[in-house]
């Protein structure tokens, strides 16, 4: 049986008491603040700024879920990367590189997509555009990030991508696992030809290890131990 208990008390007294008790409240209230922003923190990538593999993933998931038919996953694997960090540059200019495709690929998504750096120089977007218009933009994705960098010494540092994409339309799923897959299938597909390449039920059929298509590196390794 619940009972309730009055405080007599003058008013100034009865707000000490609130204060007190309010005090551990707004402890909480703080620490829990700053553990989201470490959380939040912690699942982005520390040189782009962009969400790491599993904050893309999950944000990737809201936009296929929500958009169905007019989502798209793209995967973006930069091209002679090894050469821009072996270059006159070194890993600074590889650095600036990255940074620069973190910058473009956030503004072509615009703010309602999602945009991840899986690792190396690869990285993922999820974003809702419709069929009738898929071909134009994914050609103003290729163009835009084959435009050269300029690194910290002023030089211009000449870059392309190979573009790989998918869609729920096309291979009728919304996990975005395996529509990256299929991305990648048809990033590979492509890879140094200067135009995006949208999957279909062929990528999406192509053998994987892992979770990753089979051939890709690391994977001859992750099947032996398999």
């Amino acid at each position: 049986m619940a009972s309730t208990v009055r405080v007599q008390a003058p008013l100034g007294q009865r707000a000490l008491i609130i204060t007190t008790l309010a005090v551990p409240l707004t402890g909480w209230t703080v620490h829990a603040l700053a553990l989201h922003r470490k959380l939040s923190a912690a699942r982005r990538d520390p040189l782009t700024g962009l969400l790491g593999r599993d904050g893309y993933t999950a944000k990737a998931r809201q936009i296929t879920d929500r958009y169905g038919d007019n989502a798209l996953v793209a995967l973006v694997d930069l091209d002679h990367f090894k050469a821009i960090n072996d270059g006159p540059g070194g890993h600074a200019a590889g650095d600036r590189v990255l940074a620069a495709t973190a910058q473009r690929l956030t503004a072509w998504a615009g703010r309602r997509g999602a945009v991840g750096r899986l690792g190396g120089d690869e990285f993922a977007v999820a974003v809702r555009i419709g069929a009738a218009r898929r071909e134009i933009r994914l050609a103003q994705l290729t163009q835009l990030l084959a435009q050269p960098v300029e690194v910290d010494d002023g030089a211009l540092v000449d870059v392309a991508a190979s573009i790989g994409a998918a869609s729920p339309g096309v291979l009728g799923t919304k996990d975005p696992g395996l529509l990256l897959r299929a991305a990648d299938a048809a990033m590979y597909a492509g890879k140094h030809t200067g135009r995006a390449v949208l999957a279909g039920p062929q990528h999406a059929a192509v053998p994987s290890i892992n979770g990753r298509r089979a051939g890709r590196p690391g994977t001859h390794s992750l099947g032996q131990a398999a």
